[in-house]
């Protein structure tokens, strides 16, 4: 394996990189070694997290597709509050139905019975 000597290492750096080793039970070599793998791993994530031309295209072209969607009662509803369903609402009702907990609505136990 090469060697690599690294010149005017900051002391709070190198404390960082001792507790690390000491905490894991690792000599200080091991410890550098994995600290610059995980590092790596991060900096190449972030290299990926930007897209080529193409994908950026291949992105836009989806999205437009999705905002192309027509406005039926059907899959563009997913999601949405009718206006009309309850008018002066803002909100979505996200109130629990009370027939769930008296025996009217469906509960778990009757759907495996």
């Amino acid at each position: 394996m090469s060697e690599i000597i690294l010149r005017d290492f900051d002391a709070v750096l190198l404390e960082r990189v001792n507790r690390v080793a000491e905490a894991h039970g690792w000599n200080q070599q091991s410890a550098l070694l994995r600290i610059i793998e995980q590092g790596l791993y991060v900096c190449e994530g972030e290299l990926s997290r930007s897209l080529d031309d193409a994908d950026a295209r291949a992105l836009q072209d989806a999205i437009a597709a999705m905002e192309s969607v027509p406005s039926d009662q059907g899959f563009a509803m997913i999601g949405r509050v009718d206006p009309d369903a309850h008018p002066g609402k803002t909100e979505p009702d996200q109130s629990i139905r009370q027939d769930m907990f008296d025996g009217r609505g469906a509960t778990p136990s009757a759907d495996k019975a």
